[in-house]
Formats: structure tokens, C-alpha cells, sequence
């Protein structure tokens, strides 16, 4: 014979039940609070080693506002004005115009070939170099590498490296230069010479000349024997021209 179970006791299973139910709950608390612990503490010491060990600082990337240029050209043939009168014909692969650097500039990097003309638009010159920059304010040319002039008169310079003062309106160099024309050849470790390149001069050189431009031989064999007296007339001085000053080596930043 089966007997019902007696209805006091639910009461006391419900209580039951809801004990375990929170015996669960605090086990589930226990194990995520030891979970974040362990975490935590994993973290820590991982921090303190790597406080231990030699780290590398990295500072930030530094963009440099003057190594932008203002105006990039490629393939350039135009013509170069001076107070409105036109001065150069300007053969470039690259032309950079930079207005932010100082001192501003123009940069030949790929090579710059120009004609120089005169008042009437003829040329007078042929320049030729590897790499160049241009000061427009100090009015600066900075040409090197296989520099390379001939003008008009049929004269030839070389060098390596030559500056054009269009201020002083000279042209120097203090390297290797050499000066071929139809009647010399010189060579020197310094030179200076006015834009038309018609006096110049080279120092520590050494060159060949015609016997005639030391002697002068050419001239008195030209000259009719005479038997007259002597002038006693005291003859003008000749006026030599000023020497070029002598400019300092300018060097490109």
C-alpha cells in the first residue's frame, strides 16, 4: 500500500533547493574571483619583466616641411629673364623650386644645360653640368660635376666644380680647372674670370703658350727699322684693369 508523502515537508525541500542554488552561485563567484586574480597577477609579472629587459624608444616620424618643394618640372626648355631682358635658355630633365628652404633655391638634380645670350638675344655661351642649384636671391650659381663652357671666342673650360656670381657678375672655382682657347692652354687649382669669360685668371697652373705671347718677337718683326732718334716724350702709363677680387668658397647645405 503506497502513502502519500505528507504536505508539511515542502515547505522544508524548498529551502533545501534554494540553499544549493546559492551555494552555486557563490562556487561560480569563487572560481571568476580567483580566475581575475590569476589574471591580474599573470599581468604583473609580465609588466616587471618587461621593466627588466632594455627596451628600444622609436620617436615619432619627423616630416620635414623645407625638403617639400614648391613647384616639381619634368622635361624643361624655357627661356630665363632678367630685368626683362632674356638671359637664359634653361635644357633640365628635373627642376625643383623650393621657397620654404632657406636660403630659397633651384635644383638641377638630374643635370642642367643653358645657353647665355646677350642684349640683342645672341648666344654667347654654352654651359653644360652634371648637377646645379640656383640662390635667386644671392643670384648664385652652384654647378659641379663635369662642368663644361665654351663661348664665343672659341675658349673651353673644364672643371668639376664652378660658382657664377651674378651679383660680383664673376665666375671662380677653387678645384681643378683647365682653360683651353686657340692660343694657350692652362691649368689650375683656382680660377676667376668675368661672366664673358675674356679676363681670367688661374693660379698654380701650368700651361704652354706661343713664343710670341712671352716675347713678343711677332710685333718688333713688323716693325720698320728706323734711324731716327729716340722720343724723349715721356710715354702714358697703360691702365690696367682691377684685379678680381678674390671670392670665398661657397659650399651647398
Amino acid at each position: 500500500m503506497i502513502k502519500e508523502p505528507q504536505r508539511g515537508n515542502e515547505p522544508q525541500i524548498t529551502q533545501i533547493s534554494q540553499m544549493i542554488k546559492r551555494i552555486k552561485i557563490c562556487v561560480i563567484c569563487v572560481i571568476c574571483g580567483l580566475f581575475k586574480i590569476s589574471a591580474f597577477c599573470v599581468i604583473c609579472g609580465l609588466s616587471y619583466v618587461s621593466c627588466d629587459q632594455a627596451q628600444e624608444h622609436t620617436a615619432p616620424p619627423i616630416y620635414d616641411r623645407d625638403s617639400a618643394s614648391a613647384m616639381i618640372s619634368y622635361g624643361v626648355n624655357t627661356l630665363i629673364s632678367d630685368s626683362g631682358v632674356i638671359k637664359y635658355r634653361i635644357v633640365t630633365e628635373r627642376w625643383d623650386i623650393n621657397t620654404v628652404r632657406q636660403p630659397t633655391r633651384w635644383t638641377f638634380e638630374k643635370g642642367v644645360f643653358f645657353e647665355q645670350f646677350d642684349e640683342k638675344f645672341h648666344v654667347q655661351a654654352y654651359i653644360q653640368a652634371d648637377t646645379a642649384w640656383y640662390f635667386d636671391q644671392q643670384k648664385l650659381w652652384h654647378l659641379r660635376g663635369r662642368v663644361h663652357i665654351r663661348n664665343v671666342n672659341g675658349l673651353v673650360y673644364t672643371s668639376e666644380e664652378l660658382f657664377w656670381d651674378g651679383m660680383r657678375h664673376e665666375l671662380y672655382s677653387n678645384v681643378f680647372s683647365r682653360v683651353v682657347t686657340p692660343e694657350r692652354q692652362l691649368e689650375g687649382t683656382y680660377f676667376l674670370s668675368d661672366e664673358r669669360m675674356t679676363h681670367y685668371t688661374v693660379s698654380n697652373s701650368k700651361g704652354s703658350f706661343e713664343e710670341s705671347d712671352m716675347t713678343g718677337d711677332d710685333d718688333k718683326k713688323d716693325e720698320p727699322a728706323t734711324t731716327s732718334p729716340a722720343d724723349t716724350a715721356k710715354a702714358p702709363e697703360p691702365i690696367l684693369r682691377p684685379k678680381l677680387e678674390k671670392s670665398r668658397r661657397h659650399t651647398t647645405p
